[in-house]
């Protein structure tokens, strides 16, 4: 009785495996999305931080202005990071040695924020902080609940980023005001789609691509580099586009 049951009626528990197959991946990815935002968060927190250090602490200004080596190390060290974590698969998937180097990244990162925002008035600052949070936040909400895939763009952003690194040498060769901020405007423009479009690629579900739940650093500095150029671009144009 019991094995003619089990050979005539297996289409019900071939169901429940996939229900629970479904349910599983779908709490996994609220998992790692929360792992993403909370690591997201934490860095946005320690680089706005040391940028509040920069701008509003007069010694600390000059202590950068008048040690540059500490600036140019930052950066080679800043390109190395992005590099281990952006190929070394491995390497930042395995703990602690993966949260080590983005509070590396996110530190060098920070003082070099911090040396650009020196050069700007406090209050010039705090509004490109305040749009940049606003922006992200809007955007973020956006691509939460759209049914527009924004994943099928990748080679498109692509290509526009190459064009505005192209746009950028141009218009510093000819130094015009109006070509900076033309740039600063288009460069934040590229960058806020990115917003959407790294958000929907953690997001997964219905989305054309997606990243693997075991990416979550990866996932973060991707989320994180944006939001850094988007406020970037966003100060050069609050503050005049001033070098």
């Amino acid at each position: 009785m019991s094995n003619d049951l089990q050979l005539n009626d297996p289409y019900p528990m071939e169901q429940q495996d996939v229900a629970e197959f479904e349910f599983s991946d779908k709490s996994v990815r609220r998992g790692f999305i929360r792992k993403v935002y909370a690591v997201l968060t934490c860095q946005l927190v320690v680089t706005f931080g040391i940028v509040a250090v920069f701008v509003l602490v007069p010694e600390v200004k000059s202590f950068a202005y008048y040690n540059p080596a500490l600036f140019w190390s930052a950066f080679g060290i800043t390109f190395a990071m992005v590099i281990l974590l952006g190929c070394c698969g491995n390497f930042r998937r395995k703990t602690p040695y993966n949260y080590i180097a983005l509070l590396v990244f996110t530190l060098c990162e920070g003082y070099l924020l911090g040396c650009v925002g020196a050069t700007y008035d406090p209050r010039t600052v705090l509004i490109a902080v305040g749009a940049t949070i606003v922006v992200t936040v809007a955007l973020t909400l956006f691509a939460f609940q759209t049914k527009w895939d924004f994943t099928l763009m990748g080679g498109m952003l692509y290509t526009f980023l190459i064009m505005l690194l192209v746009f950028g040498i141009m218009a510093g060769i000819f130094r015009s005001d109006i070509l900076n901020i033309l740039y600063a405007c288009l460069g934040a423009l590229l960058f806020s789609f990115y917003i959407v479009f790294d958000t929907q690629i953690m997001l997964g579900g219905d989305h054309k691509l997606a990243i693997s739940p075991e990416e979550y650093i990866f996932a973060a500095l991707n989320l994180y580099l944006d939001v850094v150029n988007l406020f970037i671009y966003l100060l050069a144009i609050f503050g005049g586009s001033r070098n």
